[in-house]
């Protein structure tokens, strides 16, 4: 017998009475129980259970609702049921009292009869509802929305297949009701059972299959909150403002333990400096000296670290150990991303970073080329030289703009500095570097400010100030939309010129280049000739695009702008996409842990954003203006 069922009726009711009182108090319950644990993140008018079986091994279906706010995972030996029962009613009695109603979702695992008739591929989700009588009106169409949210979930682009079904035993089979009846009516407690379809594990349950459990938990989870949210709309006094909100709010020392050893990882190395040539001015000269046809040769900073031990100690880190399906979600796709980045620190110089970049950021779809192609060819004149101010004069206007911000929030301590090794000006980790010949045009100079400060600094402060440490180091794939909010912010400090967009353009054509086989001189040569690049200029956009051995990392600039436009068109607000760095695919599951009040709102807001005329050209975009509507003088 386990020996955790040995656990007295005195000492068990005390375990229960302590449970009970911190509910009461407002206060978070978590504590072992036999076979399991209950977890109840505040009081909450839900409770998520899970019986484990005591004749199968049955390790997966537990962790589908261990990311819930208030679940319940118990040993489902008729032995304990008594207690069960007590502990159930106590609890029930405690949150109906303060919310009106109760609901209890329980899932199981379908069994081998069961299956025959969940027909269909051996990996397509399927999900069996469990509810009272039709007759009970009231909770059918709460029912009917949680049937669509279940059809929504797809495992390797199968979609869900779900059965209604009516039956007095809301249980699996062979195992009694949670409670009484007559309990659930006196304390208005609802009960919904859910059998799923276990396809993350083989049918005798003794081989398990991670990925799947892992996509299931998300859809599964999103599902539930739903559920959740309709029944404390509809059946409760309580009204939240979006389903989100019903997630957990408390996160476990294992979660702040992961995120700091990703964000240890991720600040072993500057991946962006790494890659970046120290030599491109001198590298210039020589291709003046060879009539521009012979490939430069570009030098780069010694790596810092060993890649394969960093990636070692990357892949020790125990992401598994996170319950939260949100959170894991993020820590995973920043773990693969760093994997990715060290591979390609690893091939620096070689035909494999160009993979590796491809990996990142996607391939030069045609439509991207065709938009950059009829961006140039809308502005094909040469533009005239204009004044320029140098690297030192830059750097005064740079200090001011963060002493700007250093007086709105003492933590903003960013530096600027001049580098004698790099070609242009780059922001990292908080800082400013600016290369010691680079030249800002006068006309841009605000717009450059605001890009480089008011974006990239303001995003990492504001993730500094967040409790995870991936949101100012940056989730997977943050650049886009860091990218298309600079530009943005360029177009909002009145600077964004026709010199600037032909800029952005001209470096999707370079990045097509090089995917089709183009060499340094022939991409070179088909900016200058072909869409009449001034030479210099023409240059850096190649050199940038055949760094360390292929990066198509610019071709995020136009593609990040024409996103954010279509953003702002759909109604999207701009507040949270300032709360740290991360990708667009990444809004709704910020909004969610904003919801959840474990993302805060930005403590800075960036200066451009109060600029003259910045309410008009927001409703311009939302209005339909296309890209080459942006720039801030027309084109002939």
């Amino acid at each position: 017998m386990n020996k955790q069922l040995k656990i007295s009726d005195e000492k068990f009711d005390q375990l229960v009475d302590t449970i009970c009182l911190r509910l009461t108090q407002g206060k978070r319950v978590r504590r072992n129980l036999p076979g399991g644990r209950i977890h109840i993140d505040r009081p909450l008018p839900f409770l998520c259970v899970y019986r484990r079986p005591t004749k199968v091994k049955d390790e997966g279906t537990k962790q589908l609702i261990m990311g819930e706010a208030a679940y319940l995972i118990v040993t489902g030996d008729p032995q304990f049921q008594k207690k069960l029962e007590r502990l159930l009613k106590n609890v029930i009695k405690v949150l109906s009292a303060q919310f009106g109603a109760f609901l209890i979702l329980e899932i199981w695992p379908a069994q081998e009869g069961i299956l025959k008739v969940i027909k269909g591929s051996s990996q397509k989700p399927a999900f069996r509802v469990l509810t009272e009588d039709p007759e009970y009106s009231p909770f059918t169409p709460m029912l009917s929305n949680f049937e669509k949210f279940l059809k929504r979930i797809k495992i390797f682009k199968n979609g869900a297949k779900v059965e209604m079904c009516y039956a007095s035993n809301l249980a699996p089979r062979d195992l009694p009701p949670l409670i009484k009846k007559e309990v659930a009516k006196e304390y208005r407690c609802h009960i919904v059972g859910l059998e799923i379809k276990p396809i993350y594990q083989s049918r005798n349950m003794d081989e398990h299959f991670p990925m799947v459990l892992q996509e299931l938990h998300r859809g599964l989870s999103k599902a539930l909150k739903q559920l959740c949210f309709d029944f404390v709309q509809t059946h409760t006094t309580q009204h939240p403002s979006n389903y989100q909100a019903l997630g957990r709010r408390a996160v476990v020392k294992a979660v702040w333990e992961i995120d700091s050893r990703l964000a240890e990882v991720s600040n072993a190395f500057d991946f962006l400096l790494l890659i970046t040539p120290v030599n491109a001015d001198l590298a210039w000269e020589h291709f003046k000296n060879d009539k521009f046809k012979i490939i430069p040769e570009f030098y780069y900073r010694p790596l810092p670290v060993d890649p394969a031990v960093v990636k070692r100690k990357l892949f020790e880190i125990p992401i598994e150990r996170i319950e939260d399906p949100t959170l894991a979600y993020l820590f995973r796709e920043k773990q693969s991303e760093l994997s990715n980045r060290l591979d390609m620190l690893s091939d620096r110089g070689t035909r494999r970073f160009l993979f590796g970049n491809l990996q990142l950021y996607g391939d030069v779809d045609n439509d991207l080329t065709n938009l950059a192609q009829h961006i140039l060819k809308k502005i094909p004149v040469r533009e005239r030289s204009e004044r320029s101010i140098k690297a030192n004069e830059f750097l005064q206007k740079v200090n001011l703009e963060i002493n700007y911000y250093k007086r709105k929030y003492a933590k903003f301590n960013a530096t600027a500095e001049v580098d004698q090794n790099l070609p242009g000006i780059l922001v990292s980790r908080g800082n400013v570097y600016i290369g010691k010949n680079a030249k800002v045009s006068i006309k841009r100079v605000n717009a450059l400010i605001q890009h480089e400060v008011g974006t990239h600094l303001v995003t990492y402060f504001n993730g500094r100030a967040q409790p995870f440490k991936q949101l100012y180091s940056g989730l997977a794939g943050y650049e886009e939309l860091q990218e298309g909010l600079a530009i943005l912010a360029e177009y909002f400090s009145g600077e964004f010129t026709a010199t600037r967009l032909k800029t952005v353009a001209a470096r999707v054509i370079a990045a097509r280049c090089l995917t089709d086989g183009k060499n340094f001189v022939e991409t070179f040569h088909t900016l200058v000739d072909k869409f009449q690049i001034d030479i210099s200029h023409a240059y850096r956009i190649t050199f940038r695009t055949y760094r360390s051995g292929g990066s198509i990392k610019d071709i995020i600039y136009l593609r990040g702008l024409q996103k954010i436009m279509e953003y702002i068109k759909e109604g999207g607000s701009l507040d949270p996409l300032f709360v740290g760095k991360f990708g667009f695919e990444h809004i709704p599951i910020i909004k969610e842990l904003l919801a959840r009040k474990i993302v805060r709102p930005s403590v800075l807001q960036p200066r451009f954003l109060s600029m003259p005329g910045v309410s008009e050209k927001l409703e311009k975009i939302r209005n339909g203006a296309t890209i080459h509507e942006l720039i801030e003088r027309k084109l002939k």
